[in-house]
């Protein structure tokens, strides 16, 4: 039976993207794409030099150097979608002047079978650079997946979901990138961006919250927020009353962390962390915390799985 195309791919007309049009990414989308042009480039080169992409021995030996051919990217499995950007760069940097019909943009939702990307192309370019396309876009799309998984999952309470700094190194920005494709918002970006006082760093001061606090307030630049991480009720009282801008409930149960909300009044934004998953995700944010954290999201979110089926 033939598909009918989702709401989505309704509103949405899908974009021819040759080498003379304007750039696929920039800086003022919604998702804030994190990387500029030469950026992208620079990066997408990497990947495919990694992967020796230009000298494709299985390619060179069973395809005809003026073969061309026609293909779509689709999805497997529902979810949702991230990195086509890195997908067309992929292709393009293989063959420059490769046709690329862009159906679905990031952060649009995915039913089993949605087409992602047309392209047309000369093959032996087409088949080299698949696989970096794939595993940008399966690694990222898995991401932005999980993440629209939580969010649902807390729907209509006023819990946010959160990333963490547990993300694939050099792939930071990529990841917290997918997200927010899949609706979530991002915690600190680095060790700079805020302040964050976890157990280890009150071992160094004797438990001594209120200390800490101040200690962070001398040193860090004017408006910098303040957190803390607790892990009982009476750190939770002493980080309000030293003015932390957060409280961090760590590893508590929802019941204990419903009374810890009650505690703070609203004097400090709450955040949920640790031991959190899309089974009990609804019942801590029913306990009235502003913010979830899930390592998960970056850390062990599955690919989702997408492929190259040409015609």
């Amino acid at each position: 039976m033939e598909m009918q195309p989702t709401d989505h791919e309704r509103r949405t007309p899908s974009r021819t993207i040759t080498p003379q049009s304007k750039p696929v990414i920039g800086g003022m989308g919604l998702l804030r794409f994190p990387y500029h042009q030469d950026e992208l480039r620079q990066l997408v080169r990497t990947a495919l030099d990694e992967d020796d992409a230009f000298n494709d021995l299985t390619t060179i030996a069973t395809v005809v150097s003026d073969r061309h051919a026609r293909g779509r990217l689709v999805a497997r499995a529902e979810g949702v979608l991230c990195g086509v950007a890195l997908a067309v760069e992929a292709f393009r940097q293989l063959d420059p002047k490769v046709t690329i019909r862009v159906d679905l943009e990031d952060g649009a939702k995915l039913r089993k079978g949605s087409n992602i990307l047309y392209l047309s192309g000369h093959a032996r370019a087409l088949l080299a650079a698949e696989r970096v396309a794939l595993n940008f876009m399966q690694r990222l799309s898995g991401i932005a997946t999980l993440t629209a998984r939580y969010v649902e999952a807390v729907k209509g309470t006023k819990a946010k979901i959160l990333d963490t700094r547990k993300t694939t190194p050099g792939w930071r920005l990529l990841e917290k990138y997918a997200v927010r494709a899949g609706g979530g918002t991002n915690h600190r970006l680095n060790l700079s961006a805020a302040v964050l006082i976890k157990d280890n760093h009150l071992a160094a001061v004797d438990g001594d919250v209120a200390l800490a606090v101040r200690r962070a307030r001398d040193l860090a630049p004017a408006g910098t927020k303040i957190e803390v991480e607790c892990d009982r009720v009476e750190q939770v009282r002493a980080a309000v009353e030293a003015n932390a801008d957060i409280v961090m409930f760590d590893n508590m149960r929802p019941e204990q962390m419903a009374e810890c909300v009650r505690l703070v009044a609203g004097r400090a934004v709450t955040e949920a962390s640790g031991g959190v998953s899309l089974q009990n995700a609804r019942e801590i944010a029913l306990a009235g915390v502003d913010w979830i954290s899930v390592g998960a999201l970056t850390h062990s979110a599955p690919a989702l799985d997408l492929a190259l089926d040409f015609e």
